[in-house]
């Protein structure tokens, strides 16, 4: 299995694609502590990887508190071992509209939630890593990442910031052992984009969510999963710092195509010579 003894960190995992990234992992060998605010939802999560003979441990916490999140993976640590693989996929949108209409606080906590929550995450992990010399940083991006999103701006403003965030960390990060990437999961329907089709405001502003859908854009949360445990078991050591995309075939990369990405030092706008789909909110 390629996650063998590795602890690992999924944030949002109660649902959607977190629940299917932290089954993945823990399939594949993973020791999984499972995050998110919803006690009920990861506890069942965690239920579904114990009757497969996995080992998770749900735990309730408010990923925008800083010292929540430092005493959850404290005792992360404790519990299960020394952190080695973290994914951020917590994330919230819901400011739908132009700025003018919604709600400033509803935009702010998209904001904050998607980009302050992956910070926090992040910063409490680190530490660890570096001392160890070995640890990997998986942030999951959206729509408006690399394109603009009408009515969207809280949350793409949100992606595109932790998109420069993992490149900067990345950067930052040369030579320790530690590797942080981007992930793009693709359009996935989930409890977000079904408020998006389903609420007055995405209605109202978010007419191409439904038209992607009807054209057949539907991707499975299994493709992150399966990129999320590609990334962890460090196929992809060589692309840390740039976004890998699971709706646009970065599963299938090979060998020479990761060597053409690293010569000419492609980076998340252009991978593979593709622009990104717009928009691709999961």
């Amino acid at each position: 299995m390629k996650l063998t003894g590795e602890v690992a960190v999924v944030t949002g995992a109660g649902r959607g694609i977190g629940r299917a990234i932290a089954l993945a992992q823990a399939a594949e060998g993973a020791k999984v502590a499972l995050l998110a605010r919803t006690a009920a939802e990861i506890e069942a999560t965690a239920e579904t990887i114990r009757a497969a003979s996995g080992t998770a441990r749900a735990y309730v916490v408010d990923l925008i508190q800083l010292d929540a999140v430092d005493a959850t993976i404290a005792a992360v640590e404790r519990e299960l071992g020394p952190v080695g693989l973290l994914t951020n996929n917590a994330g919230v949108f819901g400011a739908i509209g132009p700025i003018w209409v919604v709600e400033p606080d509803a935009w702010w906590r998209d904001v904050e939630t998607n980009l302050r929550g992956t910070f926090n995450c992040s910063r409490a992990v680190l530490p660890g890593m570096i001392s160890r010399k070995r640890g990997r940083i998986i942030n999951l991006t959206g729509g408006g990442t690399a394109t603009s999103f009408p009515n969207g701006s809280g949350y793409a403003t949100s992606k595109a910031g932790l998109l420069r965030f993992t490149e900067s960390v990345s950067d930052t990060l040369t030579g320790t052992g530690v590797l942080v990437f981007a992930m793009d999961p693709g359009l996935v329907r989930t409890s977000m984009t079904e408020y998006q089709l389903t609420s007055d405001a995405g209605k109202a502003y978010l007419p191409n969510i439904p038209r992607l859908f009807e054209n057949g854009i539907d991707v499975p949360p299994s493709l992150a999963a399966r990129l999320s445990v590609e990334i962890g078991s460090g196929r992809f050591d060589r692309l840390a710092g740039r976004m890998l995309m699971a709706a646009r075939g970065d599963l299938d990369l090979t060998d020479s195509a990761i060597d053409a990405i690293v010569a000419e030092d492609l980076r998340s706008l252009r991978v593979n010579g593709l622009p990104p789909e717009r928009p691709s909110p999961r």
